[in-house]
């Protein structure tokens, strides 16, 4: 038997829909694929939702979905006979599917909707759904041809839509980061500082223990004055690999091994930031100290309220205090940013929430933007 219709689908398919036509040749990819209609987006998921919801071998199915049609896929993986798009073929073939970077590839086959192979590389055209937990979907695609982290467009929780709010973009005081998140900035590689940022960003979420990582000038010690002396650990010299690595390949690398080792880079950076206290970091990638704890600066006023923005449709800003979104880092990163207003500050939760603080000279305080729907 057929599972009954998720609601969800029909109202987020034609919204879908809608933003890649918008999108449709402004997002520089060199192979432009075809947009999928609303009628195969909404049946695409419908067949993800409900096998999110079961089981394979008490395993919970984790894929990746993309709308492809066969002759635009690049290097596929061909089934010699496509199957149909349903919740059950789906749970049976995710256990091959659970690896980053790979999807499986579905498109009308003789006019039925057909998963036929899998594929690594997809145009910016192309609707992905990833199912990422038992009743959360994300419907995203490829900002760019160089960029490694994918824009998100809607998320689906149960009967809860958030449809990402592109003019957020536009803000003049969002920082480049979120911006970049929204995936609607300049065209990124992972020489990109902001892309390096972005990827920071995932690192933190993805570890799970929540953590903080104050991002300040580099060559000023201004930060010092709103940190408590001495620092559990402090680095000196300040560690550059990171910094290194993100200035470009070193002559004589592989491509490959120069990504690779960028990618360790981070996900030691991001690791320290696990460790009780924040870690500080140069806004040129040079890691100055971890496990630091802030304290409000010498003649500084305490910081009472943030304005709380998140870039989904419907969302309004309000004026909250600190400690309303969470607990001792967020009210920590908040106070730094207000004594230090060239700073940035990143903040994981352990239940997933992400913020980035900085401060707003328009609204002339500090501004919390909410982003863990864009890290999903």
């Amino acid at each position: 038997m057929s599972e009954p219709a998720y609601p969800a689908a029909r109202v987020v398919a034609p919204r879908v829909y809608e933003h890649f036509v918008r999108h449709q040749g402004t997002l520089g990819d060199a192979r432009p694929g075809s947009i999928a209609p609303v009628a195969t987006i909404e049946a695409a998921i419908d067949a993800a939702f409900w096998a999110s919801l079961r089981r394979e071998e008490r395993y919970t199915p984790r894929l990746s979905l993309a709308l492809l049609a066969l002759d635009e896929g690049v290097q596929p993986l061909v089934f010699e006979e496509p199957f149909r798009l349903t919740s059950t073929n789906l749970v049976r073939i995710s256990p091959a599917v659970d690896r980053p970077g790979l999807h499986l590839a579905a498109w009308r086959v003789d006019g039925e909707l057909s998963v036929w192979g899998t594929v690594r590389a997809i145009p910016t055209s192309c609707c992905v759904i990833e199912v990422v937990a038992p009743g959360l979907l994300v419907l995203k695609h490829r900002p760019n041809d160089r960029s490694g982290k994918f824009a998100n467009v809607a998320t689906l929780e149960g009967d809860e839509v958030k449809i990402v709010d592109e003019r957020a973009s536009a803000l003049a005081d969002d920082p480049e980061l979120v911006a970049s998140l929204l995936g609607f900035g300049a065209p990124m590689s992972w020489l990109d500082s902001v892309n390096v940022l972005v990827e920071l960003a995932v690192s933190m979420r993805g570890h799970g223990r929540g953590g903080s990582l104050l991002i300040v000038p580099a060559g000023s010690d201004l930060w010092r004055e709103s940190i408590v002396h001495p620092v559990s650990y402090a680095v000196r010299p300040t560690f550059a690999e990171l910094a290194d690595l993100a200035r470009g390949r070193p002559d004589g690398w592989d491509p490959s091994a120069w990504e690779a080792a960028l990618d360790r880079a981070v996900a030691m950076m991001a690791g320290l930031t696990a460790v009780d206290g924040a870690t500080i970091m140069t806004d040129r990638y040079e890691l100055l100290a971890f496990g630091a704890k802030i304290a409000r600066r010498d003649g500084s006023r305490q910081v009472e309220h943030v304005v709380v923005t998140e870039p989904i449709e419907g969302a309004a800003a309000a004026i909250v205090r600190p400690g309303q979104l969470g607990g001792t880092r967020h009210l920590s990163a908040a106070q730094f940013v207000h004594d230090q207003r060239n700073a940035l500050a990143l903040v994981a939760s352990q239940d997933g929430r992400f913020t980035v603080f900085a401060w707003s000279p328009g609204e002339h305080m500090v501004h919390a933007h909410r982003v863990e729907t864009l890290l999903l």
